[in-house]
């Protein structure tokens, strides 16, 4: 070894080694960003087989579809925004939906937000947090839930438009949507008149963050579903909207818009996957899908959603206000659904979320025909009830389902329990033909709407228009028979002028 030459421990190694740098893992907010990133991300247009060569002179046989053909992709909240298991993802409406976005049925109110242009591929993926993802996002919902009520009267072989209220042969408009119809008011409605959704936004009450903590109700996947269901419910029945209506009528219209909220997420295959799971497969167990409108319940100082499905409350305890009344109803129809979801469920032979998607289905098809049948005036809860008995009879249902609707809702003081029929041959048997209610609207009942949304609260469902045109009418023949503008009448039919 030469003089001066190091040993092996003395050498120098930094040179050859990149120095060890800290590489943090991934952050919250990076994750959540990275994972919106990749839902904006669209997939490259198809450039055709690969394998096939085609020379430069070569032209396709036939020009290529239109985007929109195809139906579009959306971008939307699958839940409430609070509600952070579900979150946003991609949606696909099969139908062809053009800028706006508007189709036939469903176009944005004007003017509002400006309209959104579908990419190249004829789809609707933009930016959460923008009033385009919101543009996008309630048009999907309203479009989601009609097309869920169309399918469920093709699947009962019933090929019948549900119309709007307006609708005639000669009046086919769209139903208008204003995702920021109602700046700073907390409160959504839908409107007969105006044949539009109106959703307002508001930062709530002593919340800090201005702007950031504002809440959109148009954000919310229940209360978007369940204003659009008072249009559908109005398109079929419009005297049931009236407040002069027996209180159980309103009950019903309320009860129908939450329900449809429950069925809209069922009717979904991804989150009968992730009730299942949140829940194992026991639906009275605590879940999002039985709170309807989480965000807005919380901003208004609740623990949980605006209403919640899974409850116990009876008729006798919910008088005439109409949410408390509607609760009653809706409550039986989500005991009904755990009761078939249960009879139905068999884990070995069919996935649990495919039972809960298929058993969803057929209660709100069987509702929505209970519904129809119903009297187009003044209908009342025993009225559904032994529309949907009936029903589900003729469709060769097993008798557990009718089993399942009888005690729920007789447990909720809306039906009497049929009595068991006499004799050993009939043992377990009931009696035939329709139940009688066990609770009814007093004789000149009237609808207390309070703390309902904001359709209910409308003055066009009032009648006030027919009490200001009395008014004047009144008015106009007083001052027909009695006087001119200018004079006045005294006891003795002397006109005497009226001094300036």
């Amino acid at each position: 070894m030469e003089s001066g030459a190091l040993l092996p421990d003395e050498l120098d190694t930094s040179r050859d080694q990149p120095p060890v740098r800290f590489i943090p893992t991934p952050s919250a907010p990076y994750q959540q960003q990275h994972r919106l990133a990749k839902l904006l991300e669209q997939p490259a247009e198809p450039s055709g087989d690969p394998t096939m060569e085609s020379g430069p002179e070569e032209e396709p046989l036939e020009a290529p579809a239109l985007p929109h053909a195809f139906g579009a992709r959306v971008l939307m909240w699958k839940q409430d925004p609070s509600v952070g298991e579900i979150g946003t993802r991609r949606a696909y409406l099969p139908g062809p939906v053009l800028a706006g976005p508007r189709d036939a049925r469903i176009a944005p109110g004007a003017p509002g937000i400006d309209p959104v242009e579908p990419n190249a591929l004829g789809d609707f993926v933009t930016q959460p947090d923008t009033p385009q993802f919101d543009a996008v996002h309630t048009f999907a919902v309203v479009r989601q839930t009609l097309t869920m009520y169309q399918r469920s009267l093709l699947a009962a072989g019933l090929d019948m438009p549900l119309p709007w209220q307006w609708n005639t042969s000669l009046d086919t408009r769209p139903l208008a949507v204003y995702p920021y119809g109602l700046p700073n008011v907390m409160n959504a409605f839908y409107s007969r008149t105006q044949g539009c959704l109106k959703f307002g936004d508001f930062i709530p009450n002593g919340v800090e963050g201005g702007e950031a903590a504002r809440v959109y109700t148009c954000r919310s996947f229940d209360i978007v579903a369940h204003e659009t269901a008072h249009a559908v419910l109005d398109g079929i029945k419009p005297q049931w909207l009236l407040a002069d209506a027996p209180p159980q009528t309103g009950g019903l219209h309320e009860a129908f818009g939450d329900l449809t909220a429950i069925f809209l997420a069922l009717s979904q295959l991804d989150q009968c996957e992730a009730v299942v799971a949140q829940t194992k497969a026991h639906l009275h167990d605590k879940t999002y899908l039985s709170d309807i409108a989480e965000q807005f319940g919380t901003a208004l100082g609740g623990t949980t959603g605006l209403r919640n499905a899974d409850n116990d409350l009876t008729l006798a305890q919910a008088g005439t206000q109409v949410h408390a009344i509607s609760q009653v109803f809706t409550g039986a129809m989500y005991d009904v659904l755990a009761d078939m979801f249960a009879y139905e469920r068999n884990p070995v032979y069919d996935d649990c979320a495919a039972v809960l998607h298929r058993v969803a289905a057929y209660l709100r098809g069987l509702l929505l025909r209970a519904l129809i049948a119903a009297p187009d005036r003044a209908a009342t809860y025993v009225d559904v009830v032994n529309g949907m008995l009936r029903i589900v009879q003729e469709d060769g249902k097993p008798a557990a389902y009718a089993g399942f609707i009888r005690n729920q809702f007789a447990r909720r003081d809306v039906v009497e329990q049929p009595q068991e029929l006499s004799g050993p041959a009939a043992m377990g048997q009931l009696a035939c033909g329709p139940l009688v209610p066990k609770v009814c609207d007093k004789p000149g009942a009237r609808q207390d709407r309070r703390s309902c949304c904001g359709t209910m609260n409308l003055p066009e469902y009032y009648r006030v228009d027919r009490v200001l045109d009395s008014e004047a009418q009144a008015l106009a023949r007083w001052c027909a028979s009695n006087g001119r503008i200018g004079e006045c009448v005294v006891p003795d039919a002397r006109v005497v002028p009226v001094s300036t």
